[in-house]
């Protein structure tokens, strides 16, 4: 008995160790950095994410320090409790990573998390990594080349780097598996949220905003970069169809930002003979989209690939019924809350439409299940999911 107790005594005093090891970092405050660098160059997409997991990060976890790094360049702050940092290195540059790790050393963080999938070779003990979506390996053809390259020689040194990987969709976490080989325990999946500005507004503030931003009485809506990755040309076939078809067709307002190959866009609005019922808009303000949703007869987002998807979700919270692609991770935002399509079928988009514009029934239906299905998705459960992983992260620097 004796001589099996000695054999096994040095296993058990090990466990014991590492048992009050992870004891003592659990009750210790960890020191977790956020790089928040991207919101000086880019808004939307990644920007939105980082701009509101930090406040919800901030009422959420009182007992860790944060540092939030932002752009040097940059006036506004994204913390009000967090500590903020002014960085020199700017993203998407070839020397990004060394460069990073160099001005990272000196704050000895335990986690550091990269909202933008990149992280330093070295900037902390653990690193965790958000990836969005792999549009990039999906359809490299609506990327330019510049950023084809840039994107497809990170991705895998990436994902090999990070200790655990935070994605937006299960969509993207079977892309990872599948297309890199991702071990399926290294990946944490915390559907994003919807600001509570988003909601159905006053009949009186809406037709005051309505004339304030000169927008048409009816309208079927688009928001989001104007590129081929979201499929508006399929949109304005579909849309010809609906013309073709009905009467006092309502005009279709494009909202958002001018993106690759922009001129093709319009040459198939003036191709369509479109140009007197299709309208772009690139100056309505991000203040501007809860007026923008609430007033649009139906949402239309018939993308090829979404990493998530936000105008989806932002219109189902104001009540604005949803046409979305039935492709990547718009089924699991949407829901049967609106009508899923195929995006490589106009006709079965031009049938989408048409039952939105002709059957109250439905428009009905969506609206209420479309704010019931919002309401599930907050910026504070997506923060506890992130949260619980820089806990496992750092919980695991004492078992390896």
């Amino acid at each position: 008995m004796n001589s099996i107790s000695s054999e096994l005594e040095p296993h058990y005093t090990a466990k014991v160790w590492i048992v009050h090891q992870r004891a003592a970092i659990l009750k210790r405050m960890l020191h977790i950095g956020i790089d928040g660098r991207l919101t000086y160059y880019r808004t939307g997409g990644i920007s939105t994410y980082i701009r509101r997991l930090i406040p919800a990060l901030e009422t959420l976890d009182t007992r860790n320090h944060y540092t939030v790094f932002h752009s040097r360049k940059a006036k506004d702050s994204l913390v009000n409790r967090f500590r903020r940092a002014a960085l020199w290195t700017p993203c998407h540059h070839r020397l990004e990573r060394t460069a990073l790790s160099v001005e990272l050393a000196r704050f000895r963080l335990d986690v550091l998390h990269s909202p933008d999938f990149i992280p330093p070779l070295r900037g902390a003990r653990r690193h965790v990594i958000t990836v969005h979506d792999l549009t990039f390996l999906h359809y490299p053809q609506f990327l330019t080349a510049d950023s084809r390259r840039y994107y497809n020689q990170q991705i895998e040194a990436a994902v090999r780097r990070a200790d655990h990987i935070l994605v937006d969709s299960q969509s993207t976490r079977a892309d990872l598996i599948r297309m890199l080989n991702v071990k399926p325990e290294r990946i944490t999946v915390h559907l994003l949220g919807v600001d509570s500005r988003f909601c159905p507004l006053p009949p009186h503030l809406l037709e005051a905003n309505r004339r304030a931003l000169n927008l048409p009485d009816r309208y079927l809506l688009f928001v989001g970069t104007f590129e081929p990755r979201k499929n508006i040309l399929g949109l304005l076939q579909a849309y010809q169809i609906v013309c073709q078809r009905l009467a006092d067709v309502p005009a279709l307002l494009l909202v958002g930002r001018r993106g690759w190959l922009f001129d093709e866009t319009m040459a198939a609005i003036e191709h369509l003979h479109l140009s007197s019922r299709v309208t772009l808009r690139e100056d309505i303000t991000d203040e501007w989209l809860p007026t923008v949703y609430n007033q649009a007869s139906a949402l239309v987002m018939p993308s090829f690939y979404e990493g998530f998807g936000f105008p989806a979700l932002e219109a189902m919270a104001c009540g604005t019924p949803t046409i979305v692609s039935d492709r990547s991770s718009l089924p699991e935002v949407v829901g049967d809350a609106g009508l899923l399509v195929n995006p490589d079928d106009p006709a079965a988009l031009a049938a989408a439409l048409e039952r939105a514009l002709t059957d109250a029934d439905w428009r009905a239906a969506a609206r209420r299940a479309g704010l019931e299905r919002a309401a599930a998705f907050t910026w504070e459960r997506t923060a506890a999911i992130a949260l619980s992983v820089y806990q496992q992260v750092s919980e695991d620097l004492c078992a390896s």
